[in-house]
């Protein structure tokens, strides 16, 4: 499994076709508690770096932005009702949705995990 990120600091893991979208450890710590997660529809389609979901916190709303190009093909519904498990796995079961990818090549607009961390050591 490939595992990229954005600038705006989305994760997303990809297998085969499918990638599976969420927010860093960076901004769910820099976010603070989060107390809603707005998960987009199953079946839309979002554009690379397009707002795909929204996340509140004690500090903060913000959008999430899809790394990728592509159709919302399942959501994580556990955090409709649990959205603290962003603060305590942003990278693994608090992951947002996953995406049918539309277009392969747009990885190359993002950012391996050691490039990530440098760019976290620029802010």
């Amino acid at each position: 499994m490939d595992l990229y990120f954005s600038k705006e600091h989305e994760w997303v893991k990809i297998s085969g076709t499918t990638a599976t979208v969420g927010i860093s450890d960076h901004a769910a710590h820099e976010l603070g508690d989060i107390t809603f997660v707005e998960l987009p529809a199953v079946g839309k389609t979002v554009k690379q770096f397009e707002t795909v979901a929204a996340i509140e916190s004690v500090k903060a709303a913000s959008d999430i932005y899809s790394p990728l190009s592509g159709k919302v093909t399942s959501i994580n519904e556990t955090l409709e009702n649990a959205p603290e498990v962003v603060n305590e796995s942003a990278e693994e079961a608090g992951w947002i949705c996953t995406i049918e990818i539309a277009d392969p090549t747009e990885v190359k607009n993002l950012m391996s995990k050691a490039e990530y961390d440098e760019y976290l050591k620029s802010l």
